[in-house]
């Protein structure tokens, strides 16, 4: 009798995309397998629908289910009723977790808390208290930047100017310990660090802006200055596209997604 053991550790059960799950199929196709025992019947899956798909696959192989601290028996028709009553419970109870996560980490946002992700240039992250806090060095490079676009109004001339001067994107290494930017400055870039309302100390949640606990380092004169051009910029490239070229869709194919031209 062999007996192999299919560990998923880490992986959540709200779907099949697991390299355990999936070699265990894979060897009940094989015939490899007349047996699946679980310690509770949420560990195969938290998804009515999945693990429904996975029970057709046992019946079709002829692959006996069994759970070590639920008794049913899925031969029979209260069997698998009690079967599908404890999976919607499963499922219930994962939907509701999310939502929870959800619901504290958007409390946490309106409270103007940092709740992770990398730290943009100009503040570091304060670990042991969940903080941004203003990395001066790199503060005085956010400065100039956003004072370098109003002077020119250009964010090509902008990152021209930061490269030329041997100015990089932030580095930063995360917990595991991968490493991420130190990349030449783009339009792109810009345009983003421009428009982010950490600088302005202020944080964006689900298209609100909310107070933050971190100090600012751009004045909210210099931050709504940078932002009307911006957007005047962006204005006058879209009357020029159009004055160019007047084709019979214009104005009339629009992005899904984001509503744009």
């Amino acid at each position: 009798l062999s007996r192999t053991k299919y560990d998923d550790g880490g992986f959540t059960g709200a779907n099949t995309e697991r390299p355990a799950l999936q070699q265990l199929i894979s060897d009940i196709k094989n015939y490899m397998v007349n047996c699946v025992v679980v310690y509770k019947v949420d560990r195969l899956s938290r998804s009515l629908l999945d693990f429904v798909q996975l029970l057709q696959l046992f019946d079709k192989y002829s692959v006996t289910f069994v759970s070590i601290t639920q008794a049913f028996n899925t031969n029979s028709s209260m069997g698998r009723l009690t079967l599908n009553i404890l999976l919607s419970f499963a499922q219930f109870e994962r939907e509701i977790i999310s939502e929870r996560v959800s619901d504290k980490m958007g409390a946490a946002r309106k409270k103007g808390k940092f709740i992770g992700g990398c730290p943009v240039l100009g503040y570091d992250l304060d670990r042991a208290n969940h903080k941004l806090i203003v990395n001066e060095k790199e503060a005085l490079l956010v400065r100039e930047i956003f004072d370098l676009y109003i002077k020119e109004q250009s964010l090509l001339a902008v990152a021209t100017i930061m490269n030329n001067n041997g100015h990089r994107t932030k580095q930063h290494v995360s917990k595991p310990g991968n490493a991420h930017g130190g990349i030449l400055f783009t339009k792109n870039i810009l345009n983003k660090l421009l428009r982010n309302v950490l600088y302005a100390g202020k944080i964006r949640y689900q298209g609100q802006i909310y107070q933050g606990e971190h100090d600012r380092i751009i004045s909210d004169d210099i931050f709504e200055k940078a932002q009307e051009i911006l957007t005047q910029n962006c204005l006058d490239r879209m009357h020029r596209t159009r004055s160019k070229s007047e084709g019979l869709l214009n104005r009339i194919i629009r992005c899904k997604a984001c509503d744009a031209a």
